[in-house]
């Protein structure tokens, strides 16, 4: 089984290339942020809460995502591999995803970083919140908390996997397609 980490700051383009490579390759793609905006539009105990700390621009707490997490990979169990979105964003969380892929008999294939500037990171959440209607997108002081956020919990998450020789970097620069192409060549 494969299992890739799509990595990068809000806006990178995580869920829109994770997209594309379950349509050309069949992946299945879990993304934490829709799993979490599916539970905040149920009104469950789990949206409720999350609903909260993701308004403020904050991180929802470790075990509740590597519960739902876990509970994905055991559902979706005869698929081709799995792409990571949103998942590790912090070091506590990667040791986790190594210790559940490690009692599974399994490890992480690879980490595929999407490195785009801060300003960019702007741009893309608002041309974001515009056209999926996201308030947690439009305002920005909480772009500017999930950015701050991204600097000092995810971040470390880099190092933590260059150290496995596990990290690969895409800058994304250009087009999408032209993006995509770069993400791709490092998943398949």
């Amino acid at each position: 089984m494969k299992y890739y980490v799509l990595f990068g700051p809000p806006g990178a383009g995580k869920g829109t290339f994770a997209k594309l490579l379950v349509e050309n390759h069949g992946y299945y793609h879990i993304s934490t942020g829709d799993m979490l905006r599916k539970e905040i539009a149920a009104g469950s105990e789990l949206g409720l809460k999350a609903k909260d700390l993701i308004e403020k621009g904050n991180l929802v707490p470790d075990d509740v995502v590597c519960g739902m997490i876990r509970s994905e990979f055991a559902a979706n169990g005869g698929v081709r591999g799995f792409l990571l979105d949103g998942f590790p964003r912090t070091v506590a969380q990667a040791e986790a995803l190594d210790k559940m892929l490690s009692d599974m008999g399994d490890e992480l294939t690879r980490v595929v970083s999407i490195y785009i500037t801060d300003e960019e990171v702007r741009r893309r959440i608002k041309g974001r919140a515009l056209v999926e209607n996201r308030a947690d997108d439009a305002d920005d002081e909480i772009i500017s908390t999930r950015i701050k956020n991204y600097h000092e919990k995810t971040e470390p998450v880099i190092q933590y996997y260059k150290a496995q020789g596990k990290y690969f970097e895409v800058i994304a620069d250009g087009t999408i397609p032209e993006n995509y192409a770069k993400v791709e060549a490092l998943v398949d």
